[in-house]
């Protein structure tokens, strides 16, 4: 999978380079573009910005340096997001539809956000745009959003993570449950014990034990 961001801090995606994401781009499972925006600004001071039509506090991105940046990015291949409050909920099975794709782009929006005309343009070329959004809460700009959902996304690529077992583990999670507590050694830590059917060696009570309990914590957090 390639996968590319645009944004006016490329320093924000050194993670990448990390762990797991950095092992799999190591070995050609994933390829990472860092694009700084201001590049693409034909102004002096190397301005991304404007005020709003209209009035309103903030500045918003100008469309016509997006648009240069994307015009050398996307291809018919791509699927381009863009990180806004306003877009549809990020989950798990959105990551793994996004696990399939061959091209993500990712686009970092600051300030007020990007000039809509952005999504319109691209909608209207026959891209496949996707507005996203990972929480109810507004963060300074779409970097952390994005590292987000590219560690949620590329871990499900198979050959990236050391234990396929771990997906195996986690697939029943994306139908709304939440995973089981987990526990390891010593067996007993600061007075509190690991439960007993935990070391009953009966996996299938332990396996049950775990399903009630996912249950159990989907209840109590949604």
């Amino acid at each position: 999978m390639k996968i590319d961001a645009v944004t006016i801090f490329p320093d924000y995606f050194a993670p990448l380079q990390l762990s797991l994401l950095g092992k799999a781009a190591a070995i050609g499972l994933l390829e990472f573009g860092v694009h700084d925006l201001r590049q693409h600004s034909t102004n002096v001071h190397n301005q991304v910005d404007d005020t709003p039509y209209g009035g309103g506090a903030g500045m918003v991105m100008m469309p016509e340096v997006w648009g240069q940046a994307l015009d050398a990015l996307l291809t018919p291949d791509s699927d381009l997001i863009i990180l806004t409050p306003a877009g549809k909920r990020f989950n798990q099975p959105m990551a793994q539809e996004f696990s399939r794709a061959s091209h993500l782009v990712f686009a970092c929006g600051r300030y007020e956000g990007i000039d809509d005309r952005v999504r319109q343009y691209y909608l209207s070329k026959g891209h496949r745009v996707h507005e996203v959004s990972i929480g109810d809460y507004v963060l300074g700009g779409g970097e952390v959003a994005s590292l987000v959902m590219i560690e949620a996304i590329t871990r499900l690529i198979p050959g990236v993570l050391g234990n396929p077992e771990s997906l195996a583990e986690e697939s029943h999670n994306s139908e709304g449950y939440l995973e089981y507590p987990n526990f390891t050694k010593p067996q007993k830590w600061r007075e509190i014990s690991v439960p007993e059917i935990l070391l009953s060696g009966n996996h299938a009570e332990i396996a049950k034990w775990r399903a009630a309990q996912a249950i159990e914590r989907a209840k109590n957090n949604f």
